[in-house]
């Protein structure tokens, strides 16, 4: 099993940027991947980023440019860097882990004011 508890979410202008975060229970050196979704009020939940246990990473279009993936293994810690924000970027982010079974956080608000 894995705990994942994010953070980081919150208020910000457009053109701002955040950083949130996402703490592992256990190792997630071996987790195939991990990554980011995110669902807006009305809207199906959608693919962020995602990254592999490789370190190939993914983006949807709408984000690429100004949003970056990483993680800190030693910390079990997924990253997602949020750059030049625009407010239809604001959703609550959930973080996950695809192993045999694929694993959710709780989500954390982003909110984007213009």
């Amino acid at each position: 099993q894995v705990q994942l508890v994010e953070s980081g979410g919150g208020l910000v202008q457009a053109g701002g940027s955040l950083r949130l975060s996402c703490a592992a229970s256990r190792s997630i050196f071996s987790i195939n991947t991990m990554g980011w979704y995110r669902q807006a009020p009305g809207k199906q939940r959608e693919l962020v980023a995602g990254i592999t246990s490789t370190g190939r990473t993914n983006y949807a279009e709408s984000v690429k440019g100004r949003f970056t993936i990483s993680t800190d293994n030693a910390k079990n810690t997924v990253y997602l860097q949020m750059n030049s924000l625009k407010p239809e970027d604001t959703a609550v982010y959930y973080c996950f882990a695809a192993t045999v079974v694929n694993y959710w956080g709780q989500g954390t608000q982003v909110t984007v004011s213009s």
